[in-house]
């Protein structure tokens, strides 16, 4: 991912505005959902990242020197939604299924969709009620597809952290859903 997005980090460098919609449109609604996943609020987080993106614009001279403008701008939403959490409660925000792999039947029959759908659900709760810094660092992981050094740059915790934080959410998810779905180790280390 290192190298990803650098032709739009070259291009909004020299003030090329397709580049930017580009770098917007890619990125925009993962940041918006990760700043949701701090702020609890959709519309607040979509501001949030609106004035990430603004001044990212603003300062689009000093680009050229950004190693990964992906991994800047997950951490530019955090600090941004962790500075409106200060101004508002003065509190802490931090709190895989990476040996997981859950089966899921490829019928198209209507009750198979039906319990497909209920498992997916029951997955979703299940993630939802894993602790927050637990949470916050399975779905960087899993759902933004970001690697363990990136979520550790980004929350300014170790990569020992990250990967001990994704055993415990592994662990919950599994004691959780053992009677609902059936999951067994995977050496994919993919969620199928």
């Amino acid at each position: 991912m290192r190298d990803s997005f650098k032709h739009l980090r070259v291009g909004l460098s020299e003030g090329n505005e397709d580049a930017f919609k580009s770098l917007f449109l890619a990125l925009y609604p993962d940041l918006c959902q990760f700043s949701f996943s701090l702020l609890k609020s959709m519309d607040i987080a979509t501001e949030i990242v609106d004035d990430v993106f603004v001044r990212l614009w603003k300062s689009k001279d000093a680009i050229a020197e950004i190693e990964n403008i992906r991994v800047y701008l997950y951490k530019a939403t955090k600090n941004a939604s962790l500075n409106h959490l200060s101004r508002i409660a003065q509190r802490n925000i931090y709190e895989q299924y990476d040996d997981l792999e859950i089966v899921l039947t490829d019928d198209n029959n209507p009750e198979s969709l039906l319990i497909t759908n209920e498992i997916l659900f029951k997955i979703r709760e299940a993630v939802e009620s894993l602790p927050p810094r637990c949470k916050m660092i399975f779905k960087l992981v899993r759902e933004d597809g970001l690697k363990y050094k990136n979520v550790a740059e980004i929350l300014n915790i170790s990569v020992k952290t990250v990967d001990a934080q994704m055993v415990i959410a592994v662990s919950q998810l599994r004691k959780r859903l053992k009677k609902e779905v059936f999951i067994k180790p995977s050496k994919s280390n993919k969620l199928i």
